[in-house]
Parts: C-alpha cells; sequence; structure tokens
C-alpha cells in the first residue's frame, strides 16, 4: 500500500521513470516520493547538433515514463522527447507516458488570423507517432488540449500547492480577494477563490502585439484588499506587472502572484523584481536556479503530485479521483 505519510508514494521498484535533460532535478524528486530511481540513459549531442539517445537497461514490456517539460530551448526538449520515446518504443516497452509538466507551443492552440499554425495539436500530433500511449501534463494552458491527442491524456491541476502555501500564510480573508489578470482566466481564479473562500475580481486586458499586454481597468473591489493573482504561466512578465501596477493604482494594500509555469523569458525577472509585488509564488515544472531567483520568487514543488499520478497510472487507479478539482475547474 502506498505510504503518503512517510513521503514515499510507492515503494516497489517496478516503476521505470526515465528523464530528459530539461529538468533532472525534478525527475529526481519524483524517483524519491515512488521509492525508486531514475532509470539508466544515455542523451547527447553529436557535433551537428543531432541528438543520441540510448537505454542502458531492458525495458521490454515495461510500463516506462518519461519526464520532459518542453522548456527552452523548446525546440530542442520536444525533439529531445521524440527520440527519447522512439527509443523505448523500439526497446519494446509495454506502454510509454510522457510526463510533460510544461507542455510547450500549448499558447498556439488556435488561429487567431489568417494562415496561422496551431502548433498545440502539431505537438499532440508529433508525440503520438513517436511512439507515446500517454500524456501526463499539468495545468495546460487550455483544456481543449487534451481533445488534440488520439491517445490518453492525464490533465491534473498544481492548484492544490499554491492555495496549501496561500493558507499558511495566515491572511485575514475577509480582505482577501482572488484576481484574474485576464478575462482569459476567470475560471482559474473563480476555482482559487472558492478554495480560498474569499472574493474575486477581473482586470480587463488587451494584447495587440505578442508579449506586449496594456492592463485597461478592474472589475471588481480591490481597494485596501490583499490582491491574489492567478496565472498558468509567466513569461515575460508583462501581463503580472502591469496588472499590479493597476492594482496597485486602484489602492491594493498588497499584491501576491500565484502562477504554475515560471516561464520567465527576457526581462520577465527584472520586471517581477521592480513590481509593486510583494511574493510571487510559482512551481518547479520548470527549472530555475532558486541562488539566482530573487527573494520575492517562492519556488513550490510538484514531484509529489506527480509521483501520486505516476503511480496510480501504474497501477491502473483513478487519477480524476486523487486530483477531484479537476472536474470542476474548466480553464
Amino acid at each position: 500500500m502506498k505510504n503518503e505519510l512517510a513521503g514515499i508514494i510507492n515503494p516497489t521498484h517496478d516503476i521505470k521513470l526515465f528523464s530528459g535533460r530539461s529538468n533532472p532535478e525534478l525527475s529526481k524528486e519524483i524517483a524519491k516520493h515512488l521509492g525508486t530511481t531514475v532509470g539508466p540513459m544515455v542523451i547527447k549531442d553529436f557535433a551537428d547538433g543531432e541528438i543520441y539517445v540510448q537505454v542502458q537497461e531492458s525495458v521490454r514490456g515495461d510500463d516506462v515514463f518519461i519526464v520532459q517539460p518542453l522548456c527552452k530551448p523548446v525546440n530542442q526538449n520536444l525533439v529531445e522527447l521524440l527520440i527519447i520515446i522512439d527509443a523505448f518504443k523500439r526497446a519494446s516497452a509495454k506502454s510509454i507516458t510522457a510526463v510533460i509538466p510544461y507542455y510547450g507551443y500549448a499558447r498556439q492552440d488556435r488561429k487567431t488570423s489568417g494562415r496561422e499554425a496551431i502548433t498545440a495539436k502539431l505537438v499532440a500530433d508529433l508525440l503520438t507517432t513517436a511512439g507515446c500511449n500517454r500524456v501526463l501534463a499539468v495545468d495546460l494552458h487550455s483544456g481543449q488540449i487534451q481533445g488534440f491527442f488520439n491517445i490518453l491524456v492525464d490533465h491534473i491541476f498544481a492548484t492544490s500547492i499554491l492555495v496549501d502555501y496561500i493558507k499558511q500564510l495566515n491572511l485575514n480573508m475577509d480582505d482577501v480577494v482572488a484576481v484574474s489578470p485576464d478575462t482569459g482566466g476567470v475560471q482559474r481564479a473563480r476555482h482559487f477563490a472558492k478554495d480560498l473562500g474569499c472574493t474575486l475580481a477581473i482586470i480587463d486586458k488587451r494584447r495587440d502585439k505578442h508579449n506586449e499586454a496594456i492592463a485597461n481597468c478592474v472589475i471588481g473591489e480591490v481597494k485596501d484588499k490583499i490582491c491574489i493573482m492567478f496565472d498558468d504561466i509567466i513569461d515575460t512578465a508583462g501581463s503580472i506587472t502591469e496588472a499590479a501596477k493597476l492594482l496597485k493604482k486602484e489602492g491594493a494594500k498588497d499584491i501576491y502572484v500565484c502562477a504554475v509555469h515560471p516561464v520567465f523569458s527576457g526581462p520577465a525577472i527584472q520586471r517581477l523584481t521592480d513590481a509593486p509585488i510583494k511574493e510571487v509564488i510559482v512551481s518547479n515544472t520548470i527549472p530555475h536556479n532558486k541562488e539566482e531567483l530573487p527573494e520575492k520568487i517562492k519556488q513550490l514543488s510538484v514531484a509529489q503530485l506527480l509521483a501520486q499520478a505516476i503511480s496510480r497510472i501504474h497501477d491502473d487507479e483513478s487519477v480524476s479521483t486523487l486530483f477531484g478539482f479537476e472536474k470542476e475547474m474548466k480553464v
């Protein structure tokens, strides 16, 4: 049986867990919670940039789990994952599950103007063609991405981790308001507001160019309130920091930011440092050197969450039962 109190989800050693090079520390954490180790594999680059993969133990007839977030450099990490999947397929693995804590290319999930690519669907097709049998993903940018796959997709959320941390701050919930930084994230913010037992506000935002956002006005009462903004991704931090400035202008007392995926491209960290934000709470779906992050950025681990899901998939148990909030949250 599972011993979750001791931090080990499944003490058996029959789960075959492997890792790409994009976030090996997270893979080791997951393995620790599962009571196993990351399997041996050679991954190296040829002189021309091509990637070589060799699995160094037998996986014939085994359930294999590959941990590889599609973060920067996203193209290299994506191709590396495809090659790893192909290697396991040719090694006669019984099933191959791609554990993708951060699903890259997810924001291009529909056409917003003529002659655009839908890369979220393209990545789904590539994973399937490579030989993937199942995907385990954390906080997809939009729930519709699950429908792009013709294989099983387990979509789990890091909601509980962020909410638990907020609750540990012992804030007066009568003074707290959950804020959606745009209209697209209202369902996400509403779910957090329900979990925290607080009110909800929405920021009206327009985006004229990629990675450029303008916050226009706040819908809801934020004056003298502790505002907690919730989003799935912080990329260049333009949206979040502009929203924070607007909230401060509208009289917010303190501002916190919660986001699952810390992409932190370009000026993001500097913008967050300079913004009127008390604390930025993110997960480790994307690796960052904690020593290089400013003090106001708090990084929480999703390792145990993923270990629980992996264990349940391996044991043919319900994943949706474990993460019941998935049914309530439509993002």
